[in-house]
């Protein structure tokens, strides 16, 4: 994934961190300034849904122009194959929707645990 929030950001006259929190506070959201700076600087690990809708509302955005799907590549650089999804979609080269595989570790559960 690429996160895109410096663009989505100047896109508002935005350029930086203490201006991004201004920005947060206006719409009620207040992390702190080195949680901001965390998500100016790079790309977070995890951002929880309501901090990313809280996100969007001050920067008047979507979830889609912060984020966008990047083709996955390998070690070597080349592009590496995606799998289709469990949704049933088909992509080209696939034969049909793929199915959960159940894992082969320990005894198989009959009753959900408690």
């Amino acid at each position: 994934m690429k996160w895109n929030l410096r663009w989505v950001a100047a896109r508002q006259d935005i350029w930086r961190p203490t201006d991004l929190l201004a920005a947060f506070r206006r719409v009620g959201f207040n992390p702190s300034l080195s949680k901001v700076s965390a998500l100016w600087g790079g790309t977070p690990v995890t951002v929880r849904l309501e901090d990313l809708d809280l996100i969007c509302q001050a920067l008047g955005c979507t979830v889609a122009d912060l984020l966008e799907a990047e083709p996955a590549t390998s070690a070597g650089g080349e592009e590496v194959e995606t799998r289709a999804v469990a949704g049933g979609e088909r992509r080209p080269g696939h034969p049909g929707p793929v199915r959960p595989v159940p894992r082969g570790d320990g005894p198989r559960r009959l009753q959900p645990p408690n």
